[in-house]
């Protein structure tokens, strides 16, 4: 695969990097003020996204997407993560959920959660992470779900169940088969937020941020039968499948963010005077910029080729677990830098450089801490010298 945006791609790209850049990003101040203000503000940029045709471009054409193919929508996912608001106005903040949706729901799931997904009449959460157990391990989930007659009875505790305060419904992973291997032990339910016994306990602000990641308890939560997504004790079957290309997409979008802090910073080495000369003449400051160029291409290769396997029909673990570790990094240590350009001023509110850098701590940490992709990449490289095999680069 080629580092360069596909020639039958750029059109859109091109569309939706203007989008960005023109109408986003200048509202970002209000969008994080939040209140009505902000409210309108989106709701102004999510009906200018669905006119110009740019609105929920990676579901599917049949629901109302745009339908681009997966690699297609890889490339525009880069630059569409430019903002943390990019997702929300452009309608694909549920794209996860809506392909967990469209291949495992049923016809009346479909008909109540999905289509509203895509149109953006609603939004989703995701349950699995929980406050008393290690998310490294997610065998030892305990949220449980029992069958009683014609309802599960849901009891559990979760937390980090993002946009939870303003979902329609949570897909909740919880164990519902007592006697069967770890990994088959676990199913997908869709739980109204309405619900009786659904009870939303906090929002968690990461690292001062209000991200409505929210605390939420569930005490004899009763939903029908029906709600289970897929079939019981395939909850991490249907995880890993959101998951896979879930990362391609954080990835490709912390590669958008990292070009805006690349931007900036190479901006600001020519607009910044020292001692009688830019910034851009000091030589401490070209390594900063050799070390972001080379870690940007290194992770947006290593991006591409997963999105390339994944595409293929390959599971891609080796690859995925390691551009999530690279990816993260990278953003880190780019943003990082463009704040030691700017100085004092990229510690306020006056770049997006603290906003940015705040986000991507959380990187190395959600959809799996940075030690058990790197424990599990070498364990599955190592495995293949098993009697006397290999990992060839040239091959793979």
């Amino acid at each position: 695969m080629s580092f360069a945006v596909p020639d039958s791609v750029r059109p859109v790209r091109d569309a939706v990097h203007a989008f960005m850049t023109e109408r986003v990003e200048p509202a970002e101040p209000v969008l994080q003020a939040g209140g009505a203000p902000a409210a309108a503000a989106m709701e102004e940029l999510r009906a200018e996204a669905k006119k110009e045709g740019l609105w929920a471009l990676g579901h599917p054409r049949e629901l109302g997407g745009g339908g681009l193919p997966f690699l297609d929508y890889v490339y525009v996912n880069e630059v569409q993560g430019r903002s943390e608001f990019g997702q929300l106005a452009l309608g694909t903040f549920t794209l996860q959920d809506s392909l967990m949706l469209y291949e495992h729901a049923s016809p009346g799931q479909r008909e109540r959660y999905l289509e509203p997904l895509v149109r953006g009449d609603i939004s989703p959460s995701f349950a699995m992470t929980e406050p008393a157990v290690s998310s490294s391990d997610p065998t030892q989930i305990t949220t449980s779900a029992v069958l009683d007659g014609g309802e599960w009875v849901i009891n559990g505790h979760k937390w980090f169940t993002t946009g939870a305060s303003l979902a329609a419904y949570t897909t909740v992973m919880c164990r519902t088969e007592q006697d069967a291997p770890p990994h088959l032990a676990f199913s997908m339910i869709l739980v109204p937020t309405d619900t009786p016994g659904y009870t939303i306990v906090r929002e968690t602000p990461v690292l001062g941020l209000s991200g409505a990641h929210c605390e939420v308890r569930y005490e004899d939560v009763r939903v029908p039968a029906s709600n289970l997504l897929g079939d019981r004790g395939q909850g991490f079957v249907i995880a890993q499948k959101r998951l896979g290309p879930g990362r391609i997409f954080h990835c490709m979008r912390w590669l958008g963010q990292a070009q805006r802090a690349f931007d900036l910073m190479c901006r600001r080495m020519h607009e910044r005077t020292a001692f009688g000369e830019p910034l851009a003449a000091k030589q401490l400051m070209r390594q900063h910029v050799f070390d972001s160029y080379t870690e940007i291409q290194a992770a947006r290769l290593l991006t591409l080729h997963a999105a390339e396997a994944i595409d293929a029909g390959s599971q891609a673990r080796v690859e995925i677990g390691a551009i999530k570790v690279v990816g993260a990094r990278m953003l880190h240590n780019v943003i990082d830098r463009a704040i030691q350009v700017y100085g004092a001023a990229g510690l306020t509110p006056d770049t997006p450089l603290d906003r940015m850098y705040r986000h991507a701590r959380a990187g190395r940490i959600y959809d799996g801490p940075d030690e058990v992709h790197i424990d599990s990449v070498g364990r599955r490289i190592l495995g293949a010298y098993t009697a006397g095999g290999s990992w060839e680069f040239g091959l793979r």
